[in-house]
């Protein structure tokens, strides 16, 4: 007689998120909280990819390695959070989904992102902070999320934007704080509808000037550039204040000054943190 194969997920584990699962089926809950329940896998939440009412998912703080293609077939997810686990590929079926607004994939292993990233019709906001991306790891297609709004990638690996940066028209958070930028492409100034921009913690000497054509010192704007090692001019002037900053970059002075710097460019700036040990890299020996 045949015996049923056995089950090698815990059964508390699948206790935790079947649970959760049956709760939600039987009151018909459009939205799923599955964090911190130790799950390391879809197999533990059994009939999940089959919920197609879900609109919001959140799986963070967890062990979850693999994401499978069939998490598409939720096609009226608007909300998914994956952040804090060990994901280190993502299938190209997600950039599919057709409701999805806001993807947080933040503190995982993602070395690149698969083709298509790009083709999401909707997706407002995308947070990748804390992965090993770098500028190599954009899909061709990437810059033409025109919906995207919010656009999070600190704690990166990146020396350089790619200039179709500029085709995010509708961007109006970018967030590239603490990765290994030695220079910002002047398509940055062709985001007019960008109020924050945070570049902090890079290796930076200078500005593009077209960065002077964006409003970053109103009341509702942010520009944080601490921890850059500026040059002697942008670095007195930061002392004073972003403002100062901002006026100084519209200048003709400065543009000489830029001109000329461009023109008898040394070797960059050092770097000045390690990340061999970042928790990203690490995380699967755990």
């Amino acid at each position: 007689m045949n015996q049923a194969p056995v089950s090698c997920i815990p059964n508390s584990k699948m206790s935790k998120a079947k649970k959760v699962l049956d709760e939600a089926r039987s009151t018909g809950n459009p939205e799923l909280d599955l964090m911190e329940k130790g799950i390391s896998s879809f197999e533990e939440m059994p009939g999940l990819l089959n919920m197609a009412n879900i609109t919001r998912l959140t799986l963070s703080h967890n062990k979850i390695v693999d994401v499978p293609p069939g998490l598409a077939n939720l096609v009226n997810l608007e909300i998914l959070t994956l952040f804090n686990n060990y994901i280190e590929e993502l299938p190209v079926s997600l950039s599919s989904m057709p409701k999805l607004r806001i993807l947080n994939l933040g503190m995982n292993r993602l070395n690149a992102l698969p083709r298509g990233f790009g083709a999401f019709p909707v997706l407002e906001v995308l947070d990748l902070t804390y992965n090993n991306l770098n500028e190599e790891s954009f899909p061709a297609n990437f810059f033409i999320l025109e919906t995207l709004r919010a656009l999070y990638l600190g704690d990166n690996d990146f020396e350089f934007i790619p200039p179709e940066i500029g085709q995010l028209k509708n961007l109006q958070i970018l967030v590239l704080r603490d990765n290994d930028l030695i220079e910002l492409p002047k398509e940055i100034g062709d985001l007019t509808r960008l109020r924050e921009l945070h570049i902090q913690g890079n290796r930076l000497t200078v500005l593009p000037p077209e960065i002077g054509q964006l409003d970053l010192v109103g009341n509702k704007s942010v520009l944080k550039m601490d921890y850059n090692p500026w040059v002697a001019p942008i670095a007195d002037q930061l002392q004073v204040g972003i403002s100062h900053v901002i006026d100084y970059i519209r200048s003709e002075t400065y543009r000489y000054l830029f001109s000329r710097h461009v023109s008898v460019r040394g070797p960059p700036p050092p770097k000045y943190i390690d990340k061999t040990n970042k928790l990203s890299r690490n995380r699967r020996n755990l």
